[in-house]
This record gives structure tokens, sequence and C-alpha cells, in this order.
């Protein structure tokens, strides 16, 4: 049985994954109310298929209700048309070549943070690297304050956490959102007085509404800095366990791109991905009934043996042939995937010319209490 609310947040999911695409590939929790789709051709379909798995109810496991993205549009909870012209809009802003500009800065920032724990010999990689890398690149991107990074890195968290076997959203999570909703909204509204050179100000001159800009800022506060976060700690954690790959890329970074790949194949940060079935849909013998929510476990087909060979060894070098699929496919292929992929490969980079020969401190790893993120909360590590 398929329950994020209970055991994926302390334990591997992925036997469970296995056993759901050899025997109930489309699986039915009568308890929590939803079907889970897990083999990698059905996920791929589902995330091109938008007209019959709809976004419009939010990406998580829970229905959110509508009236929420009318205050605060976001096109991860969107469907065409509106989708597609927001997206347009802010890929005037958001481009390849702003992003491609920016490695240098990415890695000052990665330096800085980096030359502290060298000093003191390792500590808390999430705590003192990885959660403050994107969150520095993502808040400057977007012109926020120094002053005010942290807490809304905070209220992004909170915003995310859910409890064990609850299927609900927990009211901290939902008084976080709304702060930080109501920041955004603050921020848009002075800068459409006062343009600048910022992000958010050619945001607005790209003719965004105040809640257009608020949802956008929303949605790439948080997606951004939480997949990267947990994509370099996973990685950090991986390689630790996989000392031979490790070694092979202290030996030759220019594998690194390759491990950013495997990690995010291997362990992706955003497990699954909420939709709607608009219409009733028939997979595997089984009918999804029109109105019932679905969600496509991107965690799942990432290690299907039927789309790569030996799906549960992690390998740097992998050369499958088969893209992953966990920066999203089709309409929502992940707008920050190029920036993440930039801060995931030079923070890899950064790190492991300082620590070539770490350790992680495994019995005092935490993991991170949340709906559909995967990854750690805490990973202590010496030289």
């Amino acid at each position: 049985m398929l329950n994020p609310f209970s055991y994926a947040f302390h334990e591997d999911p992925y036997p469970t994954y296995k056993a759901l695409r050899d025997t109930d590939p489309c699986h039915h929790n009568q308890e929590l109310g939803f079907w889970a789709l897990t083999r990698y051709a059905d996920v791929l379909e589902a995330s091109r298929d938008w007209e019959t798995f709809s976004s419009a109810d939010g990406p998580m496991i829970e229905k959110i209700d509508r009236r929420y993205f009318e205050l605060l549009p976001m096109m991860i909870a969107l469907d065409p048309p509106r989708h597609d012209q927001l997206r347009s809009l802010v890929s005037r802003v958001f481009t390849p070549r702003r992003i491609g500009g920016l490695e240098e800065s990415v890695r000052v920032i990665a330096a800085k943070y980096l030359d502290e724990l060298e000093e003191a010999g390792g500590g808390d990689f999430v705590g003192s690297f990885s959660s403050l890398l994107p969150m520095d690149v993502i808040f400057t991107l977007l012109g926020v304050p120094e002053s005010d990074r942290r807490e809304l890195r905070r209220l992004a968290d909170v915003g995310l956490e859910r409890d064990d076997n609850d299927p609900g959203v927990p009211r901290r999570a939902t008084e976080a959102s709304a702060k930080s909703t109501a920041y955004w909204y603050e921020r848009a509204a002075m800068l459409r007085a006062n343009r600048g050179d910022d992000f958010i100000s050619h945001l607005i001159d790209a003719d965004l509404t105040d809640a257009e800009v608020a949802g956008f800022c929303g949605l790439i506060g948080a997606a951004g800095t939480e997949t990267v976060t947990k994509l370099l700690a996973n990685a950090c954690v991986l390689l630790a366990r996989h000392p031979d790959q490790r070694a092979m890329l202290v030996e030759d970074a220019s594998l690194i791109p390759g491990a950013v790949e495997e990690t995010l194949r291997y362990w992706p940060p955003s497990q699954y991905q909420g939709r709607t079935a608009t219409r009733d849909v028939t997979k595997h013998g089984r009918t999804i009934p029109a109105g019932d929510r679905v969600i496509v476990v991107t965690g799942a087909a990432n290690r299907d043996e039927r789309a790569y060979r030996d799906p549960d060894r992690y390998d740097i070098t992998r050369d499958d042939g088969q893209q992953h699929i966990s920066l999203g496919h089709g309409i929502h292929f992940c707008l920050g995937a190029a920036l993440a992929r930039l801060e995931g490969r030079v923070g890899v980079e950064e790190f492991l010319r300082r620590f070539p020969d770490y350790t992680v401190d495994e019995p005092n790893l935490v993991r991170v209490h949340m709906s559909n993120v995967h990854g750690f909360e805490h990973v202590p590590f010496t030289t």
C-alpha cells in the first residue's frame, strides 16, 4: 500500500514502488482517495496528456481549493491555455542566456559557505551549505534583501511540511504559505511603484499582474530552493555510500554533470506530481473515474526496469539512452531546470574540491517530513 504520509518520510520507498510496478501499476489507495501510476511509460504518457490528467488542483496528493490558485496563480497548477500564456510571459525574462550568466556568482556563493565548513572540519551539509546556496541564488535573482531571506526560506520549508499518517495540511503549513504569499504581493506592489533592474521588475514589465508575479516568485522561491537543497544533499549521501563513484568524480570533474543527472534519476527530489482525472480512463484493466485524484510517481518511474538497465544501481556513467523525468515532462517541464543543473554541478564541484574524502555520519541522518519531497533535513559530515 502506497502511503506517502506514513513510511516515505523515514524509509526507502523503492521496494514498495517496485512491488506496485510489478503487480499493481494502477494502484488505488481507497483510504486516502488517490490512484498511483508507477511505470515509466504510464508516468510519461500522463505527464504529456494534460487534457486527461489536469494540474488544476495542484501538484500535491491533496486537492487544493482552486480559489487559492486564483489568488496565487502558479504555472504548476494551471492547464492550457492559461498555463501557456503565463509561461510565455515568464519565459521572456527567465531565459537560458540569463541563467547561463549566473555561473560565476553561483560559484562565489558556494565557495563562501564551503570555506566556513572547511575551516570547521565539516558540519551539517544541509544547514550550512545545500539549503543556503540555492536560497541565495534564487533570492538574489529575485532581488530579495538579505535580511528577509532566511525567514522566507523557513516559510517555504514549513509550507511543505506534513505529519505522519495525516493526509491533511497542518495549520502551521497553511499559515506559513499565507505569510509567504503576503510577502510576494507586498514586494510586487512596491516594485511596481519603484521599478529597478531586478527580476521582479522585469516580470512586471513583461505584463504580469501582481498576482502572477507573486505566484511565480512563490513557486520559484520554494521549488527552486527545495529541489537543489535535496539534490545536493542526496548527492552527498549517495557519493559517500558509493566511494568508487566519488573517486571517479575527484579524478575527473567532467563526469560531474552525469553524476547530477544520475542523482536526479536515482533519488528525485520530487517523488510524485498530483493530477486530477478529467474523464474516465482505463489503465492496466482498472478504470480511474473522472474527478479522482491521481499521482504520477516519478520516483517509481525512474527505477522502472522496463526503461533502465539495472535501475537500482547508482551509476554516474549511466547511458541507457533514456532521459529521466525528475524535472517533469511535457508542458510542466521545470522552467528552472537549467538553473538547478547549474547549481548542482557547481555545488558538487566545489564540495569535492575541498572534501574529496569526507565521511557522512549515517546514524544521524534526518529525512524531511514533506508531502512529495524526498531528501534530508540534516546530513552531518566530517573530513
